[in-house]
């Protein structure tokens, strides 16, 4: 893979991966309600389930999906019902867990598995596949693609918890708190918007 290419890569990789969509929205309410540490499986969640839904989309599944547009569309609308219900709970949360009480913060097997129904994590991937592969040496480009998004995902989801672990002095004031969990929830359901299209 050239230079300009692997740069193309690392620029697509990070922007995708830090801006704003349901897993970011997610890790950013996770650190509010439970701090960093204990969002740290969900980060670590998210980068191995993207890498092996890219791995896949790389080996075939994108294909699959592009042969059978019904597919495709029954999986964008699993995700979306899936994440209303995720931005109910925040939503509905109305009060920070120390550890043991109630909530619980997302799993890692959970965050892994979510990602297999996340409309902007299949956009992420089936464009990652379809733009930096190389039809000449398919196998290594793929990997190279998995490695540079394993490299750069999980630095770049984990701002965001950071970001809502700040804050969560500022939001132990349970109204203040009610409302972000309201904001971060309905957020969560507008960045579903413009991949259920």
């Amino acid at each position: 893979m050239h230079a300009d290419t692997l740069l193309a890569l690392f620029l697509f990789a990070f922007t995708t991966s830090i801006t704003p969509g349901p897993n970011n929205m997610m890790l950013f309410a996770s650190g509010v309600n439970f701090g960093f540490v204990r969002t740290i499986p969900h980060m670590f969640g998210i980068g191995a389930g993207f890498l092996s839904l890219l791995i896949a989309v790389g080996l075939g599944l994108g294909a699959l999906l592009h042969s059978v547009p019904l597919f495709y569309t029954i999986l964008k609308f699993a995700g979306g019902a899936y994440l209303i219900w995720i931005a109910w709970k925040i939503a509905t949360s109305r009060s920070l867990s120390e550890g043991s009480a109630g909530a619980e913060p997302m799993s890692f097997l959970q965050a892994s598995a979510f990602q297999w129904v996340n409309p902007k994590a299949w956009v992420m991937a089936v464009s990652a596949m379809a733009t930096y592969t190389n039809e000449q040496s398919y196998l290594t480009s793929v990997v190279i693609v998995g490695l540079i998004f394993a490299i750069v995902n999980v630095p770049s989801v984990s701002t965001w918890a950071g970001f809502g672990s700040a804050l969560r002095e500022w939001l132990s004031d349970p109204v203040r708190l009610k409302w972000f969990n309201i904001t971060m929830a309905v957020l969560l359901v507008v960045s579903l918007w413009p991949m259920l299209k």
